[in-house]
């Protein structure tokens, strides 16, 4: 345990000071490109955001995404990320926004923001504020107008599921409102860990919206009490069933590794334990 700490710790401190940058060449892009939800790192994310991403792009993740506080920066800050990842040879695809991004007024600026930091889509994080079956249905306009609001730009919209979506609201699951409301390209961004924990089978969801499951949150989870802090790989998914639906129906463009929770300071550590488990998993 010490020794892992330890690595985990140089290899940090050697990719966000010592190591300029990974170059592009040297980064061999795997059919579906392996990222990392910042979520996951976000203590050290907080406290230094270009050597974060540096040091995750040294761990052998390809593709971050961003999560909310992005939609603070200012222009120039989304286009030194922009240079910073074109540097390492990582992409950004997606973002994940509260839903008051949502709002007309608000869009416009995620829009510029993804825009220079090349991200393609718009993801709704959470639903907000929301508890009868008529807050969903407005949500669902809500989300179409993005979509369509979108387009232009090259851009998509998406959702992405909690616990919440899959308790029935009048006897409706606000998945299946949004799955059935929205438009074929608009992304089901799929977390699979709070799926579990809600008691949804992922496979049958994936293959139930085949060609929506553009984005995945591999996030897993433990029903013997560790629950979110369980390490991706490691608790209950079932990983091997789950690839094979959404590489053979779900459409998948990009997998996003989550780690949830877990002590602050071993974040960098687990973020590098889960991305080794992925390799041995998909080797």
């Amino acid at each position: 345990m010490h020794a892992t700490r330890s690595l985990s710790r140089r290899t940090f401190l050697a990719l966000a000071g010592a190591l300029p940058f990974v170059p592009r060449l040297a980064r061999a892009q795997s059919a579906v490109p392996v990222g990392i939800e910042l979520y996951s790192v976000r203590n050290f994310l907080q406290k230094d955001l270009m050597g974060t991403v540096r040091a995750v792009a040294g761990l052998g993740y390809e593709v971050v995404e961003f999560y909310s506080p992005y939609y603070s920066w200012t222009p120039e800050t989304a286009r030194e990320v922009r240079k910073l990842m074109d540097d390492l040879g990582i992409r950004c695809l997606s973002t994940h926004n509260g839903a008051n991004v949502f709002e007309p007024d608000n869009l416009q600026k995620a829009i510029d923001l993804n825009h220079a930091i090349g991200s393609k889509a718009i993801i709704m994080a959470g639903p907000g504020r929301v508890s009868t079956l008529d807050d969903w249905k407005r949500l669902v306009e809500r989300l179409n107008a993005a979509a369509e609001r979108l387009k232009p730009h090259g851009m998509s919209a998406g959702f992405h599921n909690h616990q919440l979506e899959w308790r029935p609201v009048e006897g409706t699951r606000p998945m299946d409102l949004i799955a059935k409301g929205t438009p074929k390209e608009f992304i089901l961004q799929l977390d699979v860990g709070t799926a579990l924990e809600a008691g949804v089978d992922p496979v049958a969801w994936i293959r139930a919206n085949p060609g929506r499951i553009r984005s995945m949150h591999c996030k897993d989870w433990a029903s013997d009490g560790r629950g979110y802090t369980v390490v991706f790989g490691e608790g209950n998914a079932p990983w091997k069933a789950i690839f094979e639906a959404a590489e053979s129906v779900g459409g998948i463009e990009c997998y996003l590794i989550e780690q949830e929770a877990g002590p602050a300071e071993e974040q960098m550590q687990r973020a590098e334990r889960c991305l080794a488990n992925w390799k041995r998993m998909r080797a």
